[in-house]
């Protein structure tokens, strides 16, 4: 233990002391949460619109004043020229071009069937799908406001009056994307310090010519790679605090799980990162490469982790892949825990799996570094 706290004491001076390391481990992290919180968004809000009102009634214009009043749609320019409003999706100055035709208040006052054309921008497929959903929803409610009830059922129609659908959206009552991505963007940063670092540490001794002075020396390869790895272990769970408390006071994240849990949870975490970093290092000779390599497999445990894409609308072979993802099943722990309140009995098999892989992964980084006796 002796051998170990002077370790420990070096590898805290080596970190402190490195001036360019210190904003990648203290500051970038917060910057980055804060920043990606607000930008890796799937919500969609002021949406720029051109309006073609071939029937300028009264009727034409609440329909593009709800539009507008549900904070989805922005009114950007009106005309009475379809092309015109093509031209400016061509130019991208807006994404939508509304037409409403002719006779439209008249249709609709005398209970006949009148359509509303919305030429969208679909380049961007998953936002025109957002648009459509949301533009169809508002004038749905604008058409349901504005007909006359009725007062019996008609033979042709498909549902009988009367029955009403009552949502209720559990965990997330306001369906705010905000506090399902940021204990997702957490987790991968504090993954991204685990194995980045670690995967660097020991190629640096490397590099600078220092491993040869530690490798003749009685300290036994344990207390080695103890000494490299405990630091960062330490910083990233602190960190993880940090990224918490800014969770709950800057992002109103709720926090009804146990922090006990979780946090007993991220100290298996880490040990597997940092152990896929070990690894890392011990098959690369500079530090470029170990940080391509460390990319590599960030860019494939976040694609495929279920941050912006849920596991469950992956494929079959994905969802598969998936079990070997460390990122993955802590981005579902953080979530269940944070949001849901999840204890014990709810992500025990997933702590489970994170268990297994840091028993297999860090005693075979660890086999993997041979230490030189000269």
């Amino acid at each position: 233990m002796r051998t170990i706290k002077f370790l420990l004491q070096k590898e805290f001076l080596q970190i402190f002391r490195n001036k360019s390391m210190l904003p990648i481990i203290f500051v970038m992290p917060i910057i980055q949460l804060v920043v990606l919180s607000f930008a890796a968004t799937y919500e969609l809000k002021e949406v720029d619109m051109h309006v073609v009102d071939f029937d300028q009634s009264d009727l034409s214009r609440q329909l593009v004043t709800k539009l507008q009043a549900s904070g989805y749609f922005h009114l950007k320019s009106r005309s009475r020229d379809i092309d015109q409003g093509i031209r400016e999706i061509q130019k991208n100055e807006v994404q939508l071009a509304l037409v409403i035709p002719p006779h439209f208040k008249k249709d609709l006052r005398s209970g006949k069937s009148s359509s509303v054309q919305m030429n969208i921008d679909a380049v961007d497929g998953a936002t025109a799908g957002l648009i459509q959903g949301y533009g169809r929803s508002i004038i749905q409610d604008f058409n349901a406001e504005i007909q006359p009830r009725a007062t019996d059922v008609q033979r042709s129609g498909i549902a009988a009056p009367g029955m009403e659908v009552i949502p209720a959206s559990w965990y997330n009552p306001n369906l705010d994307y905000i506090k399902y991505m940021v204990p997702g963007i957490l987790v991968v940063l504090v993954s991204m310090i685990g194995m980045f670092l670690s995967g660097m540490n020991i190629v640096r001794e490397r590099e600078i010519g220092t491993i040869e002075q530690l490798n003749v020396t009685p300290i036994k390869r344990y207390q080695f790679i103890t000494g490299k790895l405990l630091p960062f272990w330490i910083i990233a769970l602190f960190e993880l605090g940090v990224g918490l408390l800014i969770a709950y006071y800057g992002f109103n994240i709720p926090f009804v799980g146990s922090a006990l849990l979780l946090f007993g949870i991220a100290a298996i975490f880490m040990l597997v990162v940092q152990g896929i970093g070990l690894f890392i290092s011990t098959i690369t000779d500079t530090q470029q490469q170990a940080m391509f390599i460390a990319w590599f497999l960030m860019v494939v445990f976040i694609l495929m982790g279920g941050l912006f894409t849920p596991i469950e609308s992956m494929p079959v072979w994905a969802q598969e892949l998936a079990m070997f993802n460390p990122v993955a099943h802590f981005i579902k722990i953080m979530r269940m825990v944070l949001l849901k309140g999840a204890g014990w009995a709810e992500v025990q098999h997933l702590t489970g799996l994170l268990s297994l892989m840091a028993v297999i992964i860090l005693p075979a980084a660890i086999l993997r570094y041979q230490k030189s006796t000269g």
